[in-house]
């Protein structure tokens, strides 16, 4: 069975025996390495081979193994470069580490530290390849363009947080649960100043008010029952990033308090300590409540409301975006089709309609959940209305008036389509007659929807 391949690595020299000798000592240990007999001939096939690492002798012909080694780093950053040098010559390969070599190997090679070197270079590569790799992930999962939403409602929220994220102010993000208000939190904070500093999380409703207090300020050693150490709070682990509080309107009443003094101070003391700690963090705030009405009921202190109600965010449901149901249902088939390896490229007709005009009270979380248990159901090559049998059924009177307020007249065109293609039975060429549009369109917006004519050939 061949072994799996444990990187790239381009040997340059001028000496034709000495580098073909080296390229086949690294085939011999799983590398893939390719030959250059200088300079010149080493950028060209970097342009083509994308090596991890680069093994250069220094003396060449040409363009030797300095100006070599420059050029390439210019174009090839990740690549690790490796001279080699005459034991005499130990200067230039000072030199040349200043200028980004990786290390030096002194002439003639032992093989043994060879393959050490190249084997620890590589490693050093692969982390740096897989540290951008992350990275880009993140950026990609966060940016805007990425929170999936055509319907109007989220264009306007994406252009409100477009706005407000290169600022400081406070932001207090509103909607039901499952909207995704958390993700509209991340991307505030990755597309701000405070990208590269932390974005901390925590879940205001998830602890009793004694360990909320503590997950916020952190507490000394001995200051209460269990506390065996000095504990940092949320607060000094966002120093210079991000603290999302989600459910914030069940932060309880005492602890209100010291919450409005951070806002105001950026100052606070641990549980049970009189050291003053300041810090740079950023408030994100989130509710599925009415803060107002909680700041009437008297369960919520009125500065406070001011003092998050900086900049307001709304994140609309998913009833009242219905649009997007299909958009994201698609997406997440895709997700959880990879992940479960099933063979599923998208909906059926008649699954579709279901999923427009259920009421969706989970919001995009239960859509998320419902087409995962679909796509594990499926059997077929289109999710189809038994595979989302966890679903209520709705009424078989279905017309557009059930998907307002917050219609598109993209959704004006797709219920239309698809109601007429129920009336006749499938057929496109009947649809299209009756709308008075192409049979080629209807097919199109068929396969755009992730779907199948029933018709077709």
């Amino acid at each position: 069975m061949p072994q799996p391949c444990k990187g790239r690595v381009l040997v340059v020299d001028d000496e034709a025996n000495a580098r073909n000798a080296l390229a086949e000592c690294l085939q011999s240990e799983g590398y893939l390495a390719r030959t250059a007999s200088d300079g010149n001939q080493g950028l060209q096939t970097l342009s083509s081979f994308e090596a991890d690492v680069v093994l250069t002798d220094l003396k060449m012909p040409g363009l030797d193994g300095i100006g070599f080694l420059e050029q390439g780093k210019k174009r090839h950053p990740h690549a690790a470069f490796v001279v080699m040098t005459a034991f005499g010559s130990i200067e230039t390969a000072v030199e040349a580490i200043k200028k980004g070599a990786e290390s030096y190997l002194t002439k003639p090679l032992d093989l043994d530290a060879v393959s050490a070197l190249v084997e620890r270079s590589m490693e050093r590569v692969q982390l740096s390849k897989e540290a951008a790799r992350l990275r880009e992930e993140v950026a990609g999962r966060y940016s805007f363009h990425n929170i999936l939403g055509d319907h109007p409602a989220m264009q306007r929220l994406l252009k409100q947080v477009a706005q407000v994220a290169p600022s400081r102010a406070t932001v207090l993000i509103q909607g039901e649960s499952g909207t995704g208000k958390e993700l509209i939190a991340a991307a505030i904070h990755h597309n701000s100043k405070r990208r590269d500093g932390p974005f901390v999380r925590l879940n205001c409703a998830a602890l009793a008010e004694t360990l909320l207090e503590s997950e916020l300020f952190g507490h000394e050693r001995g200051s209460f029952t269990g506390a065996a150490n000095r504990r940092d709070g949320k607060f000094q682990q966002a120093d210079e990033g991000t603290l999302f509080l989600d459910e914030v309107s069940e932060i309880p009443m005492p602890l209100q308090v010291k919450l409005l003094r951070f806002l105001q101070e950026r100052e606070f003391e641990r549980v049970g300590g009189n050291e003053t700690i300041r810090v740079d963090v950023r408030v994100v705030a989130a509710t599925n409540r009415d803060l107002a009405a909680r700041v009437k009921e008297g369960l919520f202190r009125e500065d406070l409301y001011y003092r998050l109600n900086v900049v307001t965010l709304e994140v609309p449901p998913l009833r009242a975006r219905r649009s997007d149901v299909p958009l994201l249902a698609q997406s997440f088939l895709k997700k959880y089709a990879v992940e479960n390896e099933k063979d599923v490229a998208g909906f059926t007709e008649d699954s579709i309609k279901h999923l427009l005009t259920y009421p969706w009270p989970g919001n995009v979380r239960e859509l998320q959940n419902a087409v995962e248990r679909a796509v594990v159901m499926s059997q077929g090559e289109y999710v189809d209305m038994g595979d989302f049998s966890a679903l209520p059924g709705q009424p078989a009177d279905n017309d557009l008036g059930l998907l307002l307020p917050g219609i598109s007249m993209a959704e004006v065109e797709r219920v239309a389509i698809l109601k007429t293609l129920d009336a006749v039975g499938g057929s496109t060429a009947k649809a299209a007659e009756m709308l008075g549009i192409s049979r080629r369109k209807i097919q199109y917006r068929l396969r755009e929807w992730g779907m199948q004519a029933k018709d077709a050939s």
